[in-house]
């Protein structure tokens, strides 16, 4: 691997990012320090617990350890002694890289360590001010975010020019008995038959299409993305045993065959409003959970949408990984499939060096978004966003060093991968 060309490294540390998902919650929820299911803590443990708590199970901090890491009632010092033995096997991954960034760029220390953390403590506790979303953000010359509230459906945020929003249709897809007191909790309807749940559906559409960027879904985490068509007649009345008079529990593929009509009625309802479709794809977050078998079949099974909905615009996110490489060949084939680098770089920050390159050598150039942080805290998008910077520039010194990209090219193909292209998509009547 050759070193990455300093002018290309210049123009990608100049180049301002367009952040296409986050989950990030209320600013005002952070300044409020009200520990909760979304603020478990308010400590320095919760600017570098996103993914950086599934390494360390996985590199073996016990179960309980981990939760009191994680939890409100240790001090600093306490917490840091669990961590320590644990850290050092998972400092070169890409999870512990954006923490190790994001110690360095918002609290001045290199690392983790028992003289460092009662300073980062104190510092992150004379950052949480308000106005410190945008002020993170602005140092990690990024421009602004779109948000997949996990709070709500859609959030109506204190942020609008800041914090795009997306619309989950996971709900709606699902359709799980969670979802369905979530839709009730937020607007007090509570369907008894299928028509009912389409008007919900079409009341979301209605109130916060016209305010979304995209529509989210991450069903992918419970199922195959093989969302065949099925009759109304039919899902209505396997809805009525899910959830009507005649409730029972649906066997597997009864469940599928609703769930596949509604996730088809969202994906058009969506069409309808001009929004694009964000699913996620490949690995899943957590530990000790994958179905490998399950994640493989992902870009298979999507062919069949992306036949059927030639005018949706889906946006396949994560690069499918680690199955990366069949979602290069959906995208060069498919008009109406693009790709999201979103929590790829931490992921695995080499695979993403070449799938950049691969994905450039193949597809068209607008097909492509570079950065997305994944996080529910706002901090570590500074680390990340370094990943992917450092990630960027090295690709693309590669493909100018051997020759495929000329160098007086990379400026604008810069500026069209890392903001250009998220501009133009995510505005309706592209």
């Amino acid at each position: 691997m050759m070193k990455s060309d300093p002018q290309i490294t210049q123009w990608v540390q100049q180049t301002p990012f367009v952040d296409t998902h986050e989950h990030l919650i209320e600013e005002s929820q952070r300044v409020s320090g009200v520990i909760g299911r979304w603020l478990p803590c308010d400590d320095w443990t919760y600017a570098v617990r996103d993914y950086v708590a599934n390494d360390l199970a996985v590199a073996g901090m016990p179960k309980t350890e981990l939760q009191s890491f994680l939890g409100p009632d240790l001090s600093s010092v306490v917490k840091y002694q669990l961590v320590a033995p644990y850290w050092d096997r998972i400092r070169h991954t890409g999870y512990a890289q954006a923490v190790r960034h994001t110690l360095r760029g918002l609290y001045g220390e290199d690392d983790l360590t028992a003289e460092s953390v009662p300073r980062i403590a104190e510092k992150y506790r004379e950052t949480i001010q308000p106005g410190f979303y945008a002020a993170i953000l602005r140092r990690a010359n990024i421009e602004n975010c779109q948000v997949n509230s996990l709070q709500r459906i859609f959030m109506e945020t204190e942020q609008p020019a800041l914090l795009a929003q997306d619309l989950s249709i996971l709900e709606f897809s699902r359709c799980s008995a969670a979802d369905i007191a979530r839709v009730h909790a937020e607007t007090g309807k509570q369907p008894t038959t299928l028509d009912d749940w389409l008007e919900i559906i079409d009341f979301y559409f209605a109130t916060y299409g016209p305010k979304a960027v995209a529509v989210k879904c991450q069903i992918a985490y419970s199922r195959s993305l093989d969302f065949a068509p099925v009759a109304k007649a039919h899902a209505a009345r396997l809805f009525l045993h899910h959830i009507g008079k005649m409730r029972h529990d649906l066997g597997s593929e009864d469940l599928k065959s609703m769930q596949d009509f509604l996730f088809r009625y969202c994906v058009g309802k969506a069409t309808e409003c001009d929004l694009p479709v964000k699913l996620h794809t490949g690995i899943v977050g957590g530990h000790g959970m994958l179905q490998l078998a399950h994640t493989r079949n992902n870009a298979a099974d999507l062919c069949r949408l992306l036949l059927d909905f030639p005018d949706t615009r889906f946006v396949l996110m994560h690069i499918g990984y680690p199955y990366e490489q069949e979602f290069i060949a959906l995208a060069k084939h498919y008009p109406n499939a693009w790709i999201d680098m979103c929590w790829a770089w931490v992921l695995n920050p080499a695979a993403s060096i070449r799938f950049l390159k691969d994905f450039l050598l193949a597809v068209p150039a607008d097909k492509i978004f570079t950065f997305g942080g994944d996080y529910v805290a706002v901090e570590p998008i500074y680390g990340h966003a370094c990943v992917a910077r450092r990630g960027i520039a090295q690709a693309l010194s590669e493909l100018v060093g051997q020759g495929w990209i000329a160098h007086e090219e990379i400026p604008a193909l810069i500026e069209r991968i890392m903001r250009g292209n998220a501009l133009r998509f995510f505005q309706k009547g592209q």
